[in-house]
């Protein structure tokens, strides 16, 4: 088979446990977002859209939905006979098997993949940021500067930097420092968690992380500190994109408001970079006569008779007569009575909220997002505090 030239493992089984009531049941990365996808279409779009037919789904917490979800990858053409979309989960070797121990260790794990197709490069992604971007541009400048290692870096506020590992570079992008989340961050050029490696680089440095006792196994810890030290060639590469971290609910809404007016921040509808899904077929969605839909999207299937106002809902939601849903973001297959009250609220898939229920406060903000969990049943005039969490599966 013809050598490849670059494939992708995209680390999708972190827990989420920062997204609450939205992961009990599910992984981060096949949360729903923007009315019709799940996290995940977006790395896996950008990989299709970059040239890269080739990509691992390294799966670990909940993976049942998600690894349906991703299938044969036949939405995002990665349905490829040598090559596509293959999901790896943790397995039994004859010397034993165990977790993921951090984001270095899952790609060691899986070196045999990485091997069986011989690429020259190997990019590594995370499944839970929400953005577009061409990896073949960031691929032309690793192979331009010869790099071992090349990370994609996005400039965030100063008040956020110590979320993130941040670097220091020269005019020639050459990497000169790099701290994993420091207390007092030096600069705002922000690790993406988007790393190429040429591959032979890749696989030594995996085997000398395993071999080392004192490692937690992470490339941000552990991986690029020591390259760096060792003074291995290592650039960034700046990208200027719409980029966002979902793991935390106030990101997750953030991002889902980020869709919206008439100029919305990151824009879902450019032609000439799509974003596939795996969507079920609907009808289309219907706004009954005494419904109103203000600044807000929604997807197939729908039925609105009450009033949506800067919120997104997704598909095969059912909204009654006298509702009101406010700043506040409604996953599919959710089902809302009449004159239910929701502002600054985020329900989870299939959802009951029987009549006259009331979530979240009007007064509120995206600090204090009431959330419901997956499935829930809230019974008649049952009232959810701003910032509370319910993730009963069931009646309340």
């Amino acid at each position: 088979m013809k050598k490849k030239k670059c494939i992708a493992m995209l680390l999708a089984g972190g827990q989420g446990t920062r997204l609450f009531a939205l992961t009990g049941s599910v992984a981060k990365p096949a949360v729903s977002f923007g009315a019709k996808y799940r996290i995940i279409d977006f790395p896996l779009s950008n990989c299709t859209n970059s040239g890269i037919d080739t990509v691992g789904v390294l799966t670990q917490y909940q993976p049942l939905i998600l690894n349906e979800y991703v299938g044969n990858g036949e939405p995002w053409d990665l349905d490829r006979s040598y090559g596509g979309v293959h999901t790896l989960p943790p397995y039994q070797a004859k010397t034993g098997g165990e977790w993921y121990k951090g984001t270095a260790n899952a790609i060691y794990q899986n070196l045999h993949f990485i091997n069986e197709f011989d690429s020259e490069h190997v990019l590594i992604l995370s499944g839970d940021h929400i953005y577009k971007m061409d990896y073949s541009k960031m691929l032309a400048e690793h192979i331009r500067h010869d790099a071992d290692c090349t990370i994609a870096v996005i400039d965030v506020p100063k008040e956020e930097a110590s979320r993130f590992g941040i670097m220091d570079y020269a005019a020639d992008k050459s990497i000169t420092s790099f701290e994993e989340k420091p207390k007092n961050p030096k600069s705002n050029h922000a690790s993406m968690g988007i790393y190429i490696f040429k591959k032979d680089v890749l696989v030594r440095e995996l085997i000398a992380d395993e071999n080392d006792k004192n490692s937690v196994n992470d490339f941000g810890k552990n991986i690029i500190p020591k390259m760096l030290k060792e003074k291995r060639g290592m650039y960034a590469y700046q990208f200027d994109g719409y980029w966002k971290d979902v793991g935390t609910v106030t990101s997750l809404w953030e991002a889902n408001m980020d869709l919206l007016g008439d100029k919305p921040q990151f824009d879902l509808n450019d032609p000439s970079f799509k974003i596939y899904s795996r969507n079920q077929p609907l009808p289309p969605s219907y706004i009954g006569e005494n419904g109103r839909f203000i600044n807000s999207i929604m997807t197939t299937g729908c039925e609105i008779h009450g009033t949506v106002i800067n919120s997104v809902i997704g598909e095969g939601v059912t909204i009654g007569e006298g509702a009101v849903i406010e700043n506040s973001i409604v996953m599919q297959g959710t089902v809302i009575g009449k004159n239910v009250k929701i502002s600054y609220g985020m329900i989870d898939e299939n959802v009951v909220i029987e009549d006259k229920v009331t979530i979240g406060d009007k007064d509120s903000d995206k600090n204090k997002i009431a959330l419901v969990g997956r499935n829930s049943v809230l019974k008649r005039g049952t009232k959810v505090a701003a910032g509370e969490i319910v993730d009963n599966g069931g009646d309340r």
